[in-house]
């Protein structure tokens, strides 16, 4: 198994368009540092490099990567070895290679410019919010083998998960203002693994009044240290849950 993955990263971060990404993330993460003289400023526009660009860009990858590696992974089925092994050796291959690439492009210049705190949640959070989308794309691409159709369903996800989701949150907020709808808000968000990461990092950048009632409501549920231990345990849900679903398909699939 340690084979396997150590064959994967190698393989990854020689692919071009890792060490592109990771080119980018580092131009865009000193370049907004160095433009801004307040290091809050600088983390709240790298904040929407971390929620959109990074989960973007893992499950697309992840996905293109499982398609293209489809005659290697039938080699490694015809050896004895189990398809539980394979499989999971594949996600932490392209999970570390993905962490990593994020790390040197954006973890360095957040660790030296962000206060402590913050730049240990801001990283936290890229970390998790890259493994969750790898595993999206895990769940995707077991699911249909026509390689276009799986990069769809990827793009579809990351669309839903950034974009869409806020959007009827906001619907939902307007429809009901008149009731008290703050847990159901809460209980909504958890859904969305963006918007958790999203509302971490900003209760830890002190900048939760600029949200607005929502900010408030948030800041009572996550703002404790116990509300951080929810919220990172609801994250690694998001993590685990799709990869078991695509890994119980994995096993049961004809290859």
């Amino acid at each position: 198994m340690n084979r396997i993955i150590k064959f994967v990263i190698l393989d990854i971060l020689k692919n071009k368009v890792v060490v592109v990404y990771t080119f980018i993330l580092a131009a865009l993460s000193w370049s907004v540092f160095a433009l801004e003289d307040n290091s809050t400023k600088g983390l709240l526009t790298l904040l929407n490099v971390v929620l959109l660009i990074v989960p973007l860009v893992s499950v697309i990858f992840s996905t293109i990567y499982l398609y293209n590696s489809s005659e290697f992974i039938e080699l490694l089925l015809s050896q004895p070895v189990k398809r539980s092994k394979i499989w999971f050796s594949l996600f932490i291959g392209l999970s570390l290679s993905l962490l990593f690439a994020f790390f040197v492009g954006a973890g360095i210049p957040i660790l030296i410019y962000a206060p402590p705190d913050v730049s240990l949640m801001m990283l936290v959070m890229g970390i998790i919010i890259s493994t969750v989308f790898v595993s999206i794309a895990f769940l995707g691409s077991v699911f249909t083998r026509d390689k276009a159709k799986g990069i769809g369903i990827a793009i579809l996800l990351w669309l839903f998960f950034a974009l869409l989701f806020d959007g009827l949150l906001l619907f939902l907020l307007f429809q009901f203002s008149d009731y008290p709808i703050e847990k159901v808000v809460v209980f909504i968000s958890a859904c969305n693994p963006i918007d958790l990461a999203r509302i971490m990092i900003l209760l830890h950048l002190d900048v939760s009044a600029m949200m607005g009632y929502t900010g408030a409501v948030f800041k009572d549920y996550f703002g404790s240290r116990s509300g951080s231990v929810v919220v990172l345990l609801i994250l690694t849900v998001w993590v685990f849950l799709p990869y078991a679903i695509s890994l119980s398909k994995f096993k049961k699939k004809d290859l």
